[in-house]
């Protein structure tokens, strides 16, 4: 009796299991498209990077997008990025650009010296534009002391460094796509176990038995260089007050910029992030205990065009999944070229 017992919940653990792992099934390397000149976006005055697509009542899709001014360099995203608004009638795009949203506040302010990175939702009938910032703690920078923040890496310059550690995750909070958009007196989460010094690259998915989860990425603590790392802060609000669990969600990798959502067909939470070299998907059922997804690997640092060739390029970052009825249509990319410029681009799933 007590065998047989054994074996019938063995038995049933084992068809739970295979459950779950049936509906681990998102596999997106299938669904990506060759690209266009209309799924590139283009600034011959800014260097264009990450972006976010929300469709607004007006029927349209409205980017939210980073910028860097070319004059300054692609390094002044952490001193002179700016977070610009465009519409297209298709999420794929074309683009074109409306408006700046966001730029650094000034001295007096946390988000003071840029507006990077944003990602835009709309939660209990209002908008949320979350985004990253830094300050440079009330120290007051010369001239030449900030052009060299600018240009140089964080090994180079203690400017630099200062204002890279400063990095924290805003909020910004309308009722419109066209604002006004309210910002606040603190950053929304500061950083905690498993990640330190920095909060950044935020992105944020409803839960499905309520509130909401965020993904964070930060340096992994206890290293002798730089390793990042991505943590989970949960909260009841979309404000906050956001809460960072213990358990790292990504914490045997150096990776970045993490993307996530809660996927209601599959009953699971899917993230994107890149690696460095290749673009990983992974998964969890309850948004705390993460792996890597069946279907892992999601693509290498190049895009196919629509005369079918392979493009290789420098960076392939920032991926933001643009969803309709819970099921993904547009990935968001930002690209680095071999030559060093940089470009959005909006590849369509099937």
């Amino acid at each position: 009796m007590k065998k047989s017992l054994i074996l019938t919940l063995l038995t049933i653990n084992a068809l739970l299991i295979t459950h779950a792992e049936s509906k681990d099934s998102l596999n997106l390397s299938e669904m990506i498209q060759p690209v266009s000149d209309e799924n590139i976006f283009y600034d011959e005055d800014y260097y264009n990077w990450g972006s976010s697509i929300i469709k607004g009542d007006d029927g349209k899709y409205h980017l939210f997008y980073a910028q860097m001014p070319r004059e300054h360099g692609f390094g002044s995203w952490l001193s002179d990025g700016v977070i610009s608004r465009a519409v297209a009638d298709h999420p794929a795009g074309p683009y074109r650009k409306v408006e700046v949203v966001l730029e650094g506040r000034g001295p007096k302010y946390w988000d003071a010296y840029t507006a990077h990175n944003p990602k835009i939702y709309q939660f209990e009938g209002k908008y949320y534009l979350y985004y990253i910032s830094t300050n440079t703690a009330g120290r007051t920078l010369a001239d030449e002391e900030f052009e060299e923040a600018r240009r140089k890496s964080y090994l180079e310059s203690e400017f630099r460094a200062l204002i890279r550690e400063n990095q924290r995750i805003g909020v910004a909070v309308a009722d419109s796509l066209e604002g006004p958009w309210k910002r606040f007196d603190e950053p929304v989460v500061e950083p905690a176990y498993p990640i330190e010094q920095i909060t950044c690259n935020p992105s944020v998915t409803r839960r499905p038995d309520g509130g909401y989860l965020m993904f964070i990425r930060g340096d992994q603590p206890n290293q002798t260089e730089l390793v990042r790392s991505q943590a989970v802060a949960l909260a009841d609000h979309p404000l906050g007050p956001w809460v960072i669990q213990p358990q790292a969600a990504v914490k045997d990798l150096n990776s970045e910029d993490p993307e996530v959502w809660y996927d209601p067909h599959r009953e699971r939470y899917y993230a994107l992030y890149h690696a460095f070299g290749y673009m990983g998907l992974i998964t969890s059922e309850d948004g705390l205990d993460w792996g890597r997804a069946k279907h892992y690997r999601v693509s290498d640092k190049a895009y196919s065009d629509a005369e079918g060739n392979r493009i290789v390029v420098n960076r392939f970052e920032r991926p933001f999944m643009y969803m309709e009825d819970g099921k993904p249509k547009v990935l968001t990319i930002a690209i680095r070229q071999m030559r060093g410029d940089t470009f959005s681009m909006f590849i369509p799933l099937d």
